[in-house]
């Protein structure tokens, strides 16, 4: 890239006006996408650890040797590749609200996109997450359809959520639909920006057989030293109905 910052697509959306950002980091020489929402920041892709922890703490929990995995949230593509990147996953849905995103990975815009859009276990699906686990389920061909995995990366945390709706997801009726999604065994990973929650692991704690929080430390090389986010894993019984 010549230009040391590029907005490369602009849209407004019923959440807000949205924006694909890359510039040109002066440390690293590297090129960093940025997605905002209005005036706030989204993503980076300076900071994919705790994305693609997600995955990998979620998807270490199963035995099974062949997957199918639904993730909440396409962002920049970092949580999807990562499940990808497993050989036992045979098929992943990555549900996303707007269009807009998922058109930005068909078109290669962003960094992954062109491997996610083109690989054949992969389908990117808009829609509204939150309204799909309680209603007609997050495979539009297969409404019945149970995951072994559900990956979550919309929300800020449980208690920072970017839209009213979403915070009944994240109390005890929203978490049993969601858990209804999941094979016995299956598992629920989200990511959180914020650190462990004591009153959203106690939910956890009510509905699923076990439930732990991973604090995943990374640097922040816009504010120097380490930051942190939160990945909250669950999973229900082996013989769970």
């Amino acid at each position: 890239m010549s230009a040391r910052f590029q907005e490369i697509d602009w849209r407004p959306t019923p959440m807000g006006d949205i924006s694909l950002r890359r510039r040109r980091d002066p440390a690293s020489g590297d090129d960093v996408y940025e997605v905002k929402l209005g005036d706030e920041f989204l993503m980076s892709s300076l900071f994919t650890a705790g994305e693609i922890a997600l995955t990998r703490i979620g998807l270490a929990k199963l035995p099974h040797a062949e997957l199918d995995v639904a993730v909440g949230g396409l962002g920049l593509g970092y949580t999807a590749r990562a499940a990808l990147d497993d050989p036992r996953v045979r098929s992943l849905i990555v549900v996303d609200a707007l269009g807009e995103v998922i058109e930005w990975h068909q078109r290669g815009l962003v960094p992954l996109g062109a491997s996610l859009a083109s690989d054949s276990r992969c389908r990117l699906v808009q829609g509204d997450f939150f309204a799909m686990i309680g209603d007609g389920g997050l495979d539009p061909l297969e409404p019945d359809r149970r995951f072994h995995a559900i990956l979550l990366d919309v929300d800020h945390s449980p208690r920072h959520v970017l839209h009213p709706r979403h915070a009944a997801l994240y109390r005890p009726a929203g978490m049993r639909a969601l858990a209804d999604r999941l094979h016995p065994d299956g598992v629920f990973a989200l990511w959180s920006n914020d650190p462990p929650d004591e009153q959203f692991t106690a939910v956890l704690a009510e509905v699923f057989a076990g439930s732990e929080a991973h604090v995943v430390d990374f640097n922040n090389p816009l504010q120097g030293g380490t930051a942190t986010n939160t990945v909250y894993l669950a999973w229900k019984a082996a013989d769970a109905s």
